[in-house]
């Protein structure tokens, strides 16, 4: 526990989500070592040892929410990933060898599987079923889920991608078994301070104390409605988002916990200018790109559109100053995703093709007729007003948050995943497991 705790500390996190790893801690594109073979149907070029499938499904996930199919070598590629128990790693180099003890178990990686796996072959494909088993099965005592399968230290971002995961798959749990009442653990109250209430910890402190952290919120904020990175937006406007009451314990009801994190989340970018903000240890806070998407995806799935706009905005400004963004399957996935679930259109998002980016990252997908498309200041291809037409034209993809996140490669070299420091210090992501312009988008 101490041990898993100095690691963590000493990284920044990434996302639910498809975060991206500090400068100051890794290089901006990395190359695979020269012994390292890429698959053909893998997407990215970085080594793919901490974040492949995390990636990977991140990817395919995008493509499919938008009507677009992917190569089947890309999905077969991630199928094959799979452990006979149900499992996912982060990457196994030869699929064929069957998984050992050494193997290690990754539950941000599983969860992102069964989300993309569910959107592309069916939440009852066996895949599916087999992973989203295996999850349970690994569910800690506290009633949520660490990194890896074994840790009994819990976490609020791989909780919140685990929860989207489940209800990808039709088995989410319902009441105070449900994955998302596991997650009121790391969520602050009404005794917070000064603007602290509704946001949720990554971990409590080692003292119990729990500190906001921006990332864990905007995943939490996704698994607490059972959603993943594939949410569209919920179809009713919910106007501002505002803090519920409190229950006499001092927290927020389980129901309302999505609520209260919206408005931590809300006045958070409102109060920074459109963006979160993840900051290392002894430095200067710095944008983080993907907790902002990861952001914009829970407020639209909420129903906060006019609360989601903003930080919408601010991506479209400044997507350009997302280190690594270009190589990154994981950040122009999470990108294409909160784009869409927003009302905005991906293949013109501040003059840039993020769908067209992405594909350029891995097999070219197979030939599909592409839905009508929406232009980015909320108007359709005919010039009619689109701000609702711009969310259901991809009516009919799945989700699953949290979230995430997730993929710090630099963070998963360090013995942590993209959920994440354990003292919330640094959000940055498949992960639960983006980046910002202080990292890379790996």
């Amino acid at each position: 526990m101490l041990l898993r705790r100095c690691a963590t500390a000493l990284a920044a996190a990434t996302v639910l989500s498809a975060s991206a790893a500090p400068a100051a801690l890794a290089d901006a594109s990395p190359s695979p070592s020269p012994e390292v073979t890429l698959p053909a149907g893998l997407y990215g070029t970085g080594d793919p040892q901490y974040d492949a499938v995390w990636r990977q499904s991140t990817a395919l996930l995008a493509q499919d929410a938008l009507g677009v199919t992917p190569a089947e070598s890309a999905v077969a590629w991630l199928a094959d990933q799979q452990c006979d128990d149900g499992s996912f790693s982060s990457y196994r180099a030869d699929p064929q060898a069957p998984c050992d003890a050494e193997t290690p178990r990754d539950t941000n990686a599983t969860a992102m599987a069964v989300q993309a796996l569910a959107a592309l072959r069916g939440a009852d494909a066996d895949a599916v079923g087999d992973a989203a088993a295996w999850l349970e099965s690994v569910r800690n005592e506290d009633g949520g889920w660490a990194y890896y399968a074994g840790d009994p230290a819990s976490d609020a971002n791989s909780t919140a991608v685990v929860a989207g995961a489940l209800n990808a798959a039709g088995r989410d749990g319902s009441g105070t078994d449900s994955p998302a009442a596991a997650l009121s653990a790391f969520q602050l109250g009404c005794d917070a301070p000064d603007g602290q209430a509704g946001a949720f910890a990554h971990v409590p402190e080692e003292n119990g104390d729990l500190k906001p952290n921006g990332l864990a919120t905007a995943s939490a904020a996704l698994g607490a409605q059972g959603l993943g990175l594939a949410a569209e937006a919920a179809g009713e406007d919910a106007g501002k988002p505002t803090l519920p009451e409190c229950g006499e314990d001092g927290r927020f009801p389980a129901e309302r916990s999505a609520q209260a994190a919206a408005a931590y989340l809300s006045a958070e970018l409102e109060r920074n200018g459109g963006y979160l903000e993840f900051a290392m240890p002894g430095a200067e806070p710095q944008p983080d790109h993907s907790g902002t998407a990861l952001a914009v995806i829970a407020l639209a799935a909420g129903g906060y559109e006019d609360a989601a706009q903003e930080p919408l905005n601010w991506l479209a400004d400044h997507h350009d100053r997302w280190q690594g963004l270009n190589e990154s399957p994981a950040g122009l996935g999470q990108l294409v995703l909160a784009v869409r679930a927003a009302g905005g259109d991906p293949r013109a998002f501040g003059g840039t093709d993020l769908l067209d980016r992405l594909g350029a990252t891995g097999p070219e997908p197979q030939p599909t007729k592409e839905p009508k498309g929406v232009a980015s200041d909320g108007r359709d291809a005919d010039g009619e007003d689109g701000n609702s037409a711009a969310v259901w034209w991809v009516v009919g993809s799945i989700f699953v948050a949290g979230v995430g996140v997730g993929l710090l490669v630099s963070l998963r070299k360090r013995g942590t995943g993209p959920n994440g420091p354990a003292d919330g210090s640094a959000n940055g992501s498949g992960g639960s497991s983006g980046g910002s312009s202080g990292g890379d988008a790996r």
